[in-house]
């Protein structure tokens, strides 16, 4: 038998080994910024063209390199931050499996122009495909400039995977953030088709923070400060209303190396309990400095994940650091364990609507109405239904037809009822359903938001006094891309300095106490958390003025009011979630309820 087994070229090899450095163009970004550090830069550029598909430039300001060097950086496995197995286990760069530019070079045309300082002229290297096509001096300032154009053009099957602009520069610019904000004292600068979108002086971590983010989260920081003999943890927490329902802005840093680690951010987390809602996530900025030999930063190929030696007591230590913060800084809230009036209240309701014969019940026996001093003591051995969990039910996969309606035409069986100003029960022939109201008008105003869009008819509600709103630098350049197809949707925004913007017109019915900075936050979070998945902006929009006119879980609703909304939920088209894929209503089947009494 012939010999099939041979070695590859070293231009598949680095093709191959592309595949894990170089996933988009934001992995590129992470690397040559990285690469800037470890070279000393106290000034750095990036410069985007198209995302960074066309264009990819650091400029930095360096050591630089020598021609050796700089032909050597070419070479896999060739770096200059690790010598020996040691060295390996006490990292302390960001780069150091010499695999970066070798992999970009495999699937870009590179072109780089360093200079050290004891020499007066710059060395230009040229690298296309692997091969060296040019090395030669030339002019150049001190530090190294690096240029990756035309990413995958060799590769046209990954190129055509790449994602939209928009997606792709989301991408590369939360790496930048990442880099920034873990190197505040490094002055940053960011071009984007030509438009300078941020320019960070060098600084303090506040500073940065507030640059990156907007003014407006300067007042909902607190500073966490953390020396002991295991690690030093620093940075800054929001405060509870700085929370969010997305994970966005939050930062943890590892020896100034950004990482991905849900096992401390359910610490962080954790030390919010009973400050922010469960559907929300805390914000923070912080910084642990941890002996390098007690982690491995080389599990993963994005070097994003990290194994500690000591993880549970790392989880204490943040957790309690976190807490002490918010307790130093007042947010801990005082516990009130004092009992609430809320069913004594109801219960005087109820007593004196049936006294007075509300319900058309007859006159109370002696007997009835001792058993009604017992009331409160049955009601708190109840079981109280609130969850999927505490009776089997389901969610109908489509509305039922042979047996007739769903809902109950008799008028006493079809009686909604009102739970906690949350949920309604409505009588059905197989049982009843529980309907969040929230959800449920979500779905409705979502619906009917769609096809006033569809149609072209969405009324628009003008601003007797627009007020400015501040943006981050990031987020007005995702605002500028929305900026068309939100007008078409009744936003009518107008750009107003460098990162402002003005409100004119939103949404007729959206609401006149709605906080519009709040909002388009929450639309262009919703926006970049889509894009990914290709969902139309109008949907995005659609959502949130859904979640805004909704109502509330607490508000009392009439009998009206609540088939009202029974009737309109089911006239939907996707009655079944709201849209954000959750359920609007469960079905408790009556032969459950047999099976818990055993009748």
């Amino acid at each position: 038998m012939a010999d099939i087994i041979q070695l590859l070229p070293d231009s598949i090899a680095n093709q191959i080994a592309a595949g894990e450095v170089v996933q988009r163009p934001s992995s590129i970004v992470k690397e040559l910024l990285e690469n800037a550090i470890d070279a000393g830069a106290t000034e750095i550029q990036l410069i985007l063209k198209d995302a960074g598909k066309t264009l990819i430039q650091v400029v930095d300001n360096g050591k630089g390199m020598s021609e050796t060097d700089a032909r050597m950086c070419f070479e896999r496995h060739a770096t200059s931050k690790i010598r020996n197995t040691e060295d390996l286990f006490s990292i302390q760069t960001m780069g150091f499996r010499g695999e970066a530019l070798a992999s970009i070079a495999a699937v870009a045309k590179v072109d780089l122009i360093t200079r050290t300082a004891d020499k007066d002229i710059a060395i230009n290297v040229r690298v296309e495909g692997t091969k060296v096509t040019r090395q030669e001096a030339c002019q150049g300032p001190l530090g190294t400039s690096i240029s990756i154009k035309n990413l995958f053009y060799n590769v046209p099957a990954r190129r055509k995977f790449l994602k939209s602009d928009p997606t792709e520069y989301k991408h590369a610019l939360d790496e930048f953030n990442r880099i920034v904000l873990s190197y505040p004292e490094i002055k940053f600068t960011l071009y984007h088709n030509n438009n300078n979108i941020m320019s960070l002086s060098a600084g303090n971590l506040r500073q940065r923070i507030v640059s990156v983010l907007g003014k407006s989260i300067n007042d909902k920081l607190v500073p966490v400060e953390v020396d002991t003999d295991n690690l030093i943890l620093s940075g800054f927490i929001g405060k509870p209303e700085a929370s969010k329902k997305s994970r966005g802005d939050q930062y943890l840093f590892v020896n100034k190396r950004f990482i991905k680690s849900n096992y401390i951010n359910h610490a962080i987390k954790a030390a919010y309990e009973d400050l922010i809602a469960s559907d929300h996530t805390p914000v923070y900025f912080l910084f642990l400095e941890i002996d390098p030999t007690s982690i491995d930063v080389n599990v993963h190929p994005t070097k994003q994940e990290i194994k500690f030696e000591e993880e549970r007591l790392i989880y204490n230590y943040i957790k309690v650091a976190v807490r002490h913060a918010l307790g130093q800084y007042n947010i801990t809230p005082v516990l009130d364990f004092s009992r609430e009036n809320t069913f004594d209240h109801q219960k005087h309701n109820v007593q004196k609507r049936m006294d007075s014969g509300g319900y058309g019940m007859p006159e109370k026996s002696p007997l009835q109405k001792d058993n009604l001093k017992n009331w409160e003591s049955i009601y708190e051995g109840m079981i109280t239904i609130e969850s999927d969990e505490d009776l089997p039910v389901r969610v109908p996969s489509s509305m039922p037809n042979d047996d007739g309606p769903l809902i109950s035409t008799d008028s006493l069986s079809n009686r909604p009822y009102q739970i906690h100003n949350k949920y309604i029960i409505n009588p059905i022939k197989s049982g009843f359903l529980i309907i969040d109201q929230k959800r449920a008008t979500e779905r409705i105003y979502y619906e009917e938001f769609m096809e006033s869009v569809e149609n072209q008819e969405v009324l628009t509600q003008k601003k007797l006094f627009p007020k400015p709103i501040e943006l981050s630098s990031a987020k007005a350049e995702t605002l500028r891309l929305m900026k068309n197809d939100l007008s078409c949707m009744g936003l009518e925004i107008e750009e107003f300095g460098k990162d402002d913007f003005i409100i004119h017109a939103l949404p007729a019915g959206i609401g006149d106490n709605i906080d519009e900075t709040v909002l388009i936050e929450e639309l262009i979070t919703q926006y970049e958390a889509n894009i990914d998945m290709k969902l139309g902006l109008s949907e995005s929009v659609a959502a949130s003025v859904a979640s805004k006119k909704a109502i509330r879980g607490g508000t009392s609703l009439s009998e009206t009011e609540m088939h009202n909304i029974i009737d309109r939920l089911f006239a939907c088209k996707i009655p079944y979630t709201n849209a954000y894929g959750n359920k609007t209503f469960i079905t408790v089947e009556i032969d459950e309820l047999k099976k818990r009494f055993n009748s």
